[in-house]
């Protein structure tokens, strides 16, 4: 897109032009116009997994100027339906429904792909939007695996694509401003952050072995996954709580605290890695655990911690979910995009209120106009190659340091990192859980 071209559109009254011109071409509505006037200057996204947080983001960036949902794909034709309408009934015009999201990258008027598929699917699809020449917003976690995350960070380099992880929280203004106090030593050194997520989950059961239902394609579903029977206690949200599939809480909802608490202290990779818990409150089919602790030392003598309870919604700090920054002159709450300052004394020296309602224990869409923040940075790291808030290889660090607490759980044994990479050193039976095994023909490639 020429900067002329942009230009022009950026100070053409549209919507004046646009009641004109309708005048002249009946039928034509303002909406109609409006997308032929800043065709080049629009954004055509493609949506991957629509089902609840991906129809939240449907329908936040349906809302967005010079954006246009053009293609929907979901292998459940119920929720893809249902994003269609919804989405319609934004922008006027009505999405493609291409349940195979492959087939969808196939047109070449798509500019972005947006994945809030499940988590196996997360990087897969990644890389093959990238390898199609598409940018790609990507929900949390960026991978399933620490291997799918390196090769997301040399696919970028390789097609020169936008890939912007969803750590919204990056682009919330103050969370931002929280992260600078710190920084800027309010608190003096920061040398410790402790982050957590709580919630009051229900079992989840023991599922049967039942006849897939007629609305899914669950062998597309499973896609890079090996496959395993269908139960009808999986699909569509405990799918999260099954290594084959999910992450666990610590990926889930750990990454974006753990992704701030790498942020405030100023870290990479870390030297060392210990994490405990298990599947305490239920004996069901849930395999991740629903209690967890990760803690995360680094080479700048600083450590994290992050705090899950699946099962327990007692709060820390009075929230459900946050992080706590400790440092020589006092400590820093973050809470949604709100922060308080204390000192050594526990008095109250600053807050930061947030205008906007937050709900954590909304699973689709707690904060939809902060999030939007976001997405315009995505777009503008298109349009004019502005920096990302949360580029893949930030997303990519972050999420690592949820897997590797997830590998320490799962080996037993504490971890020693190489700091300059955040590759398991000297443990065989951990770096087996470097990568995973994938279905015969679906592994993912550069």
């Amino acid at each position: 897109m020429s900067s002329s071209r942009r230009d022009f559109i950026r100070k053409t009254a549209q919507g004046t032009a646009a009641i004109a011109i309708s005048s002249f071409l009946p039928g034509m509505s303002a909406k109609s116009y409006a997308s032929i006037m800043g065709s080049n200057d629009r954004i055509r996204i493609g949506m991957m997994g629509v089902n609840s947080r991906g129809l939240a983001l449907a329908n936040n960036y349906a809302k967005q100027a010079n954006c246009e949902i053009v293609s929907v794909s979901d292998v459940d034709s119920r929720a893809a339906d249902k994003c269609i309408e919804s989405v319609f009934k934004i922008q006027q015009i009505r999405p493609k429904a291409i349940p195979d999201f492959r087939k969808a990258l196939e047109n070449k008027d798509m500019d972005a792909l947006v994945i809030a598929a499940p988590d196996h699917w997360h990087a897969p699809a990644a890389i093959l939007a990238a390898k199609a020449g598409k940018h790609v917003y990507l929900e949390k976690p960026c991978s399933h695996n620490p291997h799918e995350g390196e090769l997301l960070v040399k696919v970028a380099g390789k097609y020169k694509t936008v890939i912007q992880m969803g750590n919204q929280r990056r682009s919330w203004p103050n969370v931002a401003a929280a992260i600078r106090e710190v920084k800027e030593g309010t608190i003096g050194r920061a040398y410790f952050a402790k982050g957590w997520y709580t919630n009051n989950r229900e079992s989840i059961g023991f599922g049967k072995e039942a006849p897939v239902p007629e609305w899914l394609n669950y062998d597309l579903w499973q896609g890079p996954a090996p496959r395993r029977a269908f139960k009808d206690n999986l699909i569509h949200y405990n799918w999260h709580w099954f290594w084959n599939w999910g992450t666990g809480e610590a990926l889930n909802n750990g990454t974006h605290m753990i992704d701030l608490m790498r942020w405030g202290l100023g870290v990479d990779y870390p030297t060392r890695v210990t994490s405990s818990g298990g599947r305490f409150r239920y004996k069901d089919d849930w395999e991740t655990p629903d209690t967890q602790v990760i803690n995360l030392e680094f080479a700048n003598n600083t450590m994290m911690t992050w705090e899950g309870r699946s099962c327990n919604g007692r709060n820390v700090e009075g929230n459900s979910v946050g992080v706590i920054f400790y440092g020589e002159k006092g400590s820093l709450v973050i809470d949604g995009n709100a922060y308080t300052i204390y000192d050594l004394d526990n008095k109250e020296i600053k807050t930061v209120k947030n205008e906007v309602i937050i709900d954590p224990r909304n699973l689709t869409n707690p904060a939809e106009t902060l999030d939007a923040l976001h997405i315009h940075n995505f777009f503008d790291g298109i349009r004019n190659g502005t920096a990302l808030n949360a580029d893949i290889l930030s997303g990519h660090q972050s999420t690592l340091l949820c897997q590797l607490g997830n590998i320490s759980l799962r080996s037993g044994n504490a971890l020693h990192i190489d700091p300059a990479n955040g590759h398991i050193l000297h443990d065989k039976a951990a770096q087996q859980l470097w990568q995973r095994e994938y279905q015969p023909g679906w592994e993912p490639k550069l």
